[in-house]
């Protein structure tokens, strides 16, 4: 297959940070998707409708003249969220989902939820609402190993959580093992996943092997190529509960490359050519529109995109370092490497 026209896609779930930094990853972003949930963990983070709608209109600031772009807002899930919030997300035009991050997960996530059973009042509404509660599915206790982290999340929380809420709209985000996606095919249709590209791409091998390389560390971590083969086909499967999610985080080169660097790939400005990448090479690229362009839709409840984009079977090198805040930059995932499709 030399081309192939895909509807454009969505990406429910991406960080594009605040301030200058939307300069550079509003138009990556907004370039490859027609729609993108962005994520609340900023500093401060955000925490009510109201401080959705403002920061969505400084997004929307920097999109491209002559693109179209619709950013979905997500709440930043706190011990003091209130039941109140969650109607007001309901009767909000762009505001789709409260994220919770287990107090000191990833990124910016001290502000998260100390104890989910704090919160049950607000999960009850989120159940009777229909609004979708996002998850970084990872326990954060210590003493925890770092690769078993989610499959701990899911037999100590989620289980629980869903035995409690059983008809909670949910979605399992960036999940990264074999553990995870069997949870989620075990589940109603009330409970989904997104996957990224560099789970799908990469595996703890690729980070690790002949020296640390910072930028492909992110978190939830690479797991084992066992796990990464799970996610393929999960992904590449057609079942309409695992869709796209880069997951795309930007971080400046010294932020990364530094002796406690920071969690996240940077995948937007190729993101759709990476997951192609991915499906072509299962020999699945058939199955690529279904996951990147209907199903997330679908399970929000939003209406499937209508213009399409064309992906070329033509090689790409990935720029080594784009521009980023004031004469940094930052290394996209899979700099300076070569992968065979191209969006025209």
């Amino acid at each position: 297959m030399n081309t192939i026209t895909l509807i454009q896609p969505d990406d429910w779930h991406a960080h594009l940070r605040d301030g200058l930094a939307l300069q550079r990853t509003v138009p990556d972003l907004a370039k490859q998707f027609s729609r993108a949930i962005c994520m609340p963990n900023l500093v401060p983070p955000v925490k009510t409708v109201e401080e959705a709608e403002a920061y969505r209109e400084r997004i929307m600031a920097h999109v491209p003249e002559g693109v179209n772009f619709d950013p979905r807002m997500v709440l930043y899930f706190t011990d003091q969220t209130s039941p109140e919030e969650v109607k007001k997300i309901k009767a909000s035009a762009h505001v789709n989902a409260i994220k919770l991050y287990p107090a000191g997960a990833t990124t910016n996530s001290d502000n998260g939820v100390s104890d989910i059973r704090k919160v049950y009042a607000v999960i009850e509404q989120l159940e009777e609402q229909q609004v979708p509660l996002l998850l970084h599915g990872e326990v954060t206790h210590n003493h925890v190993d770092i690769f078993d982290r989610e499959k701990r999340f899911l037999d100590e929380v989620l289980s629980p959580l869903l035995q409690q809420f059983p008809n909670l709209k949910l979605v399992l985000e960036h999940i990264t093992t074999s553990e995870a996606a069997q949870f989620v095919l075990e589940q109603g249709r009330n409970v989904a996943a997104t996957i990224t590209p560099q789970h799908l791409l990469f595996n703890r091998n690729d980070m690790l092997v002949g020296g640390v390389k910072p930028h492909f560390y992110c978190l939830p971590i690479l797991k084992r190529q066992t796990h990464q083969q799970t996610l393929l086909e999960v992904a590449t499967s057609g079942n309409p509960k695992f869709f796209l999610g880069t997951d795309s985080a930007p971080h400046s080169k010294n932020a990364k490359e530094n002796a406690c660097g920071c969690a996240g790939c940077y995948s937007a400005p190729t993101a759709i050519e990476l997951y192609a990448q991915a499906f072509d090479q299962v020999g699945r690229i058939d199955r690529l529109e279904g996951f990147a362009s209907f199903f997330g839709a679908d399970f929000y409840g939003l209406p499937r995109n209508t213009n399409t984009i064309t992906l070329v079977n033509e090689e790409q090198i990935i720029p080594t370092s784009l521009d980023y805040l004031d004469g940094e930059q930052i290394i996209p995932l899979y700099a300076g490497k070569t992968i065979q499709w191209r969006k025209v």
